[in-house]
């Protein structure tokens, strides 16, 4: 079974220090990931991770997200791909040495948008790694645009991109909260297109710097995402329980949040 797994940037680095990488966090949740994938043989994984303290911070300040036209934007576009892949080099390595077989795989050398939405990422890389039991890592990052000139392309982005010509039959979402949460701060079991107008007012945004949305944004997109691809089951879970993980991997727990169809 394919799954799609994403670390999220609240989770792997501290979102309100700049270039905030939490390393421990990292390594307990890679040792997670390898535990698991030692154990299900039949366990396909395409990890994605936000770009935290470390692309956000360079993107908020100019307005990234928003558009990329005079020479001073490009400069800022170039160093928002540099910072961004700076922590993917640091999550590869901690896969790496938790004896996950990743391979990084830029979403920039390919990607390309219009007005903010992703139309064209390389697809056979990716597939390429599957077949050959390696585990493609991909990560927020910046895009060519053809209205925008260039802007951002959130992890959540790029799996909705993914999920449409890969069989993933499930996508994990972990940050630093138990699931969704509803005005009361208790987690919301289920969000299906039949209750999110309910949920909807009660779902902000996301602590520390974030340019491509909060957790409004994110749910809606994934329900979004899960009325496109038939029997997908997303799941909004947190990443700080020990073990949690792991169990969740192999069909263990059912925690957090389930975002479906219906």
């Amino acid at each position: 079974m394919l799954t799609f797994l994403k670390l999220g940037g609240s989770l792997i680095t501290d979102k309100r220090v700049e270039a905030a990488f939490r390393q421990e966090t990292a390594t307990r949740l890679a040792i997670e990931i390898a535990a698991a994938w030692r154990q299900d043989e039949t366990l396909q994984l395409l990890i994605g991770h936000g770009s935290g303290s470390f692309g956000h911070f360079a993107a908020s300040q100019h307005d990234t997200i928003h558009g990329v036209h005079t020479a001073e934007q490009w400069r800022a576009f170039a160093q928002v791909a540099t910072v961004a892949a700076e922590l993917n080099y640091l999550v590869a390595k901690t896969l790496q040495a938790a004896d996950v077989p990743v391979w990084r795989i830029q979403p920039s050398a390919s990607a390309s948008s219009r007005d903010g939405v992703l139309r064209d990422m390389a697809i056979d890389p990716i597939r390429r790694a599957l077949s050959s039991g390696l585990v493609p890592l991909v990560y927020g990052d910046v895009s060519l645009d053809e209205v925008r000139g260039g802007t951002i392309i959130s992890t959540e982005t790029i799996f909705f991109y993914l999920a449409q010509h890969l069989p993933v039959k499930r996508i994990l979402l972990l940050g630093e909260v138990e699931g969704v949460l509803d005005a009361a701060g208790a987690v919301i079991p289920v969000i299906t297109v039949q209750n999110f107008g309910d949920v909807a007012h009660a779902l902000g945004g996301s602590a520390g710097t974030d340019v491509t949305g909060g957790m409004k944004t994110k749910v809606r997109d994934m329900l979004s995402l899960a009325q496109r691809v038939e029997g997908l089951q997303i799941r909004v879970m947190d990443g700080r329980q020990p073990g949690l993980l792991r169990e969740t991997l192999l069909s263990h727990a059912h925690p957090g949040t389930l975002i479906a169809a219906d």
